[in-house]
């Protein structure tokens, strides 16, 4: 049995899959550009973003 869908629910999948697409663009375009401009490593820069936002701190 096949799994039921709605349009709705297809055009707001394929919303949501583009501005996840749009923004992880964004994110790599800014990230090469701070690499670049302030002399550092593309992957060391990406690697230290993602570890702060999806590993933050506790708050002291």
């Amino acid at each position: 049995m096949a799994t039921e869908l709605t349009d709705e629910l297809i055009k707001l999948e394929r919303a949501a899959w583009a501005e996840q697409q749009a923004g992880a663009l964004a994110v790599q375009t800014a990230v090469t550009a701070h690499a670049a401009a302030t002399n550092q490593s593309r992957y060391e820069v990406e690697q230290a973003v993602k570890r702060v936002v999806r590993h933050p701190e506790p708050d002291a």
